[in-house]
């Protein structure tokens, strides 16, 4: 077939709209809130009404935050929404606890800690708050990284820590953090100063009608926020990018069944859109067949999968459709961490196309996420497989994708969104 063939025009019309949102987009910033703006403009430019719907997201303001030890200043970002030190800051015995397990933390108490996480996961945090620890650090990159080439973003404790209670963080970079165990100091003071605050964030909502009476629908999703200091073309202006190609695809071609497109800000803070999406269309979520998801594409040298969060015959279909068009894609059945799990856990079926670069070939949450590393043939193919695939769906006589959560899905699901709390496990 010749559908995978002569998609460069689709793939440059898709890499000049990646030009269009190639700057930072950090949740709930201006500069989100023009990206989000870019979008529904550049949809109207074909004639298609998208809107803007706003959604609250619960942050903090870093005022200050430092840490003193073995006589000297060290560089240092805070855990947003962590909690305060005093004002004086924190001064207190240091300990390095590794992985912070039981072992490591049974007899730390009132003491700031450094643990192995570059991300706080839920288990070493449940503990650091059951052992009464004063304040934690955890380290980021690699003990080789050039300080000129890389930065020091700042975190932010998600909802499942907050639960457990609040602790002051503060992140290093790896060789520092390595220098300060090295350094063995008795005592550290660490300080850290912030305001809890609300601000609003904004999804890009679009609804194309299809031509069948026939309540329906298909949604497709894609997220346009970044982190601090990436520009985010790969992760995730590559998406929702290709999600604008699809969306005039179908303006020009009506399709049989009612699409729903959504770009989601912030979920880069953990699926915050989409969980307000979903939440605040709840009576709509009983009509969608399936969603559609698009999240990082387009690295010179990738692989493409597709990773399906529904029942196991829709990954025969995409292993069968992949042969047909001979489109190269690896299929598995297994939660993708993006927006199609807030979805999912509705008992929403769910498909995440993506083209990730392998072995190095295009890098996620830093400076180093750049166009540079992109081109337009690759976009090219994974829109048209994406588009071939979707007409599929949208146009078929019968649906076939059965509309339910197996249950193996459901207990990953639980898993990824940290259902139960490790306490109650």
């Amino acid at each position: 077939m010749d559908i995978l063939k002569n998609t460069e025009a689709m793939g440059k019309r898709i890499f000049e709209d990646l030009q269009k949102i190639n700057f930072i987009r950090t949740s709930t910033s201006p500069e989100e809130t023009k990206a989000a703006e870019i979008i529904r403009d550049e949809l109207a430019k074909v004639g298609l009404e998208a809107v803007i719907e706003e959604f609250p997201v619960q942050t903090a303001d870093i005022e200050k935050v430092s840490l003193t030890a073995a006589g000297k200043e060290w560089e240092i970002q805070g855990y947003r929404r962590s909690g305060s030190t005093p004002a004086e800051g924190l001064t207190a015995p240091f300990a390095y606890v590794q992985q912070g397990t039981d072992v490591d933390l049974y007899d730390k108490k009132g003491m700031i800690v450094l643990v192995n996480n570059g991300k706080m996961n839920e288990e070493v945090y449940e503990r650091m708050v059951r052992y009464g620890v004063a304040a934690f650090l955890t380290w980021n990159g690699n003990v080789s990284d050039v300080r000129e080439q890389t930065d020091l973003p700042e975190r932010e404790l998600r909802g499942w820590a907050l639960r457990y209670g609040k602790i002051p963080g503060g992140v290093l970079r790896a060789i520092d953090a390595m220098e300060l165990v090295k350094a063995q100091p008795e005592t550290v003071t660490f300080t850290l100063i912030q305001e809890d605050v609300t601000r609003p964030s904004r999804n890009v909502i679009l609804h194309i009608k299809g031509t069948d009476e026939t309540e329906q629908n298909i949604t497709f999703g894609a997220h346009f926020d970044s982190v601090q200091f990436s520009h985010g073309v790969y992760d995730n202006g590559a998406g929702s990018v290709i999600l604008m190609e699809l969306a005039r695809h179908y303006k020009e071609n009506p399709p049989k069944r009612n699409l729903t497109f959504c770009w989601y800000g912030s979920e880069e803070c953990g699926l915050l859109g989409s969980k307000a999406y979903v939440e605040a269309h709840k009576e709509e979520l009983k009509d969608i067949q399936l969603m559609i998801n698009v999240d990082v594409a387009g690295p010179v040298l990738g692989a493409d999968w597709a990773a399906v969060m529904a029942d196991e015959s829709l990954c025969r279909y995409v292993e069968y459709l992949s042969k047909e068009l001979g489109f190269s894609t690896d299929v598995t059945q297994e939660v993708y961490s993006s927006d199609s799990v807030p979805f999912s856990n509705e008992g929403v079926p769910a498909i995440n196309f993506c083209r990730f670069g392998r072995n190095g070939g295009a890098m996620i949450h830093c400076r180093h996420d750049v166009i540079d590393y992109l081109d337009y043939k690759n976009f090219g193919k994974t829109a048209a497989f994406v588009q071939e695939f979707s007409d599929r769906m949208v146009n078929s006589v019968v649906f076939p994708v059965p509309r339910k959560m197996p249950e193996n899905m459901v207990e990953a699901i639980d898993k990824y969104l940290r259902k139960k709390r490790v306490d109650e496990k």
